[in-house]
């Protein structure tokens, strides 16, 4: 069969190629096929009621036959209603009445895809405060100055306009020790422990400690890669990191130290040390989380981990949560000893991280814009704790919120053996959030009952509904 290609005029969409596949018949033959391909046009809605067709001498010029076959074939579509004619107007397609769907067999409907009224799950931000007009100019002024090899395929560990606006901001931000070659980009954090379990299991590491209550994508990242986990201990200081000593088969720790997920507690220093200490005497790694990091709200942000020990550490951040996690961009900053190997890693999976983006974010942090937009949302984020905590004070006396004055959720602790009703009772308020126990390794004990509440998810106009809708919920 020959794939031929016709070009609509202006009066339809400007320059747009319209595909008419003609087969390879000649004569009388390609007439019929030509009358068959537009009607299938327009019969799938490829050409739109109103939209007007090539003169014939034009059609018959793009697909190299003669124009009196062409005329001969709209004459034939329009006698029977397919497409209209008039002098002056050329041809056009036919406005005709839609053509009734068929009927669907008994049997239930599809579950309606509506979200929740109130959606009050952790780890998301308010996207309604996407800096739009800002991300904008950043792009108009990124695009305008990148060189043309900026748009060829690229090093899989990311552009080095990023990478470098990376090392620096983390750097002055974070605390991160790093220079530009070891930073990988990513799509996320996710992304970027997908790509450190591959490495770890070319190397040999069989098993990941991690904390025991923490997101199961990660956990589940890790035992695709061929790992297994095993669950440390978490109270009020943080993942108890003491317990890696008798875990002799562990060659590395995922952490979240700045501001555990979804406790909400800090690792305290004594275990940093202690964290730094054991992957120096083993040869181990610790991967650092950076969860909410830069949204800590009574003090300045507790540095990274990874400043006591850049080559133990495998650092790992995201826009997804100061930004929006649509965007699909994060950072690993590896030990030099592993960037290379999880570069590699990265080029082999995929290539997931687009050109424009990261230019734009690296223009955004070279400019001072994306500081600008971090301090904003913290004073933000901050007032919606605030008001979070003070409500339920004030309406549920028998919930309790722990956990530091940071990030995006908070964890309210509730009686023993509330956390399943009080869950049930949000589906009744059409009210998203989540149980503790839904981060709970499936080898951690269950030693507590509470709802991880996220606040930043909810647009202004949208706030004073959801925290409502929780107080009548809480006891």
């Amino acid at each position: 069969m020959t794939d031929s290609w016709a070009t609509l005029p202006s009066s339809a969409v400007p320059g747009a190629d319209l595909h008419l596949d003609l087969g390879t018949l000649s004569g009388p033959g390609l007439r019929v096929s030509l009358i068959g391909a537009l009607r299938d046009a327009v019969r799938t809605g490829r050409l739109a009621p109103g939209s007007r067709l090539p003169s014939s001498r034009s059609l018959g010029a793009d697909l190299g036959i003669a124009r009196n076959t062409v005329a001969q074939a709209y004459s034939e579509l329009v006698a029977e209603g397919w497409l209209t004619a008039r002098q002056g107007a050329g041809t056009r397609v036919a406005e005709r009445a839609p053509e009734k769907a068929a009927a669907l067999p008994p049997g239930p409907r599809p579950a309606a895809t509506r979200g929740p009224r109130h959606d009050l799950r952790p780890g998301r931000p308010d996207l309604s405060a996407f800096p739009r007009a800002q991300w904008l100019r950043a792009a108009r002024r990124a695009l305008g100055r990148a060189p043309d090899d900026a748009f060829g395929s690229g090093a899989p560990a990311g552009r080095a306009e990023l990478r470098e606006a990376l090392a620096g901001y983390l750097a002055r931000a974070r605390g991160v020790r790093a220079r530009p070659e070891q930073v990988v980009v990513t799509s996320g954090v996710g992304h970027g422990i997908t790509l450190l379990a591959r490495a770890l299991t070319r190397r040999g590491t069989g098993t990941v400690a991690v904390e025991a209550y923490g997101l199961e994508i990660h956990r589940r990242l890790l035992v695709e890669a061929g790992l297994r986990t095993v669950p440390l201990p978490v109270d009020a200081d943080g993942a108890d990191v003491a317990a890696l000593d008798a875990m002799p088969d562990v060659g590395a720790v995922l952490l979240t130290p700045s501001h555990q997920f979804p406790t909400g507690v800090a690792l305290h220093p004594d275990r940093r040390a202690a964290a730094v200490r054991w992957a120096r005497r083993t040869g181990g790694l610790v991967l650092e989380d950076d969860y909410d990091g830069e949204f800590r709200y009574d003090r300045h942000p507790v540095g990274a981990v990874q400043g006591l020990a850049p080559d133990q550490v495998c650092y790992l951040g995201t826009t997804s949560k100061s930004l929006a996690p649509g965007l699909r961009l994060g950072w690993a900053v590896l030990p030099p000893a592993l960037a290379a190997d999880v570069a590699r890693e990265k080029g082999e999976i995929d290539w997931t991280t687009g050109v424009t983006d990261q230019l734009t974010l690296a223009e955004l942090i070279t400019s001072g814009v994306y500081d600008r937009h971090v301090r904003t949302m913290r004073a933000r984020y901050r007032r919606r704790r605030d008001q979070l905590v003070e409500a339920l004070a004030r309406d549920s006396p028998l919930a309790r919120v722990t956990g530091m004055n940071a990030g995006l959720h908070v964890l309210v602790e509730l009686p023993a053996g509330d956390e399943s009703a009080v869950a049930q009772g949000a589906a009744w308020q059409d009210l998203a959030v989540h149980g503790l126990a839904r981060f709970r390794h499936p080898d951690a004990p269950a030693d507590r009952d509470a709802l991880v509440v996220g606040y930043a998810t909810p647009s202004p106009s949208a706030w004073s509904g959801a925290l409502e809708a929780l107080c009548r919920l809480l006891p």
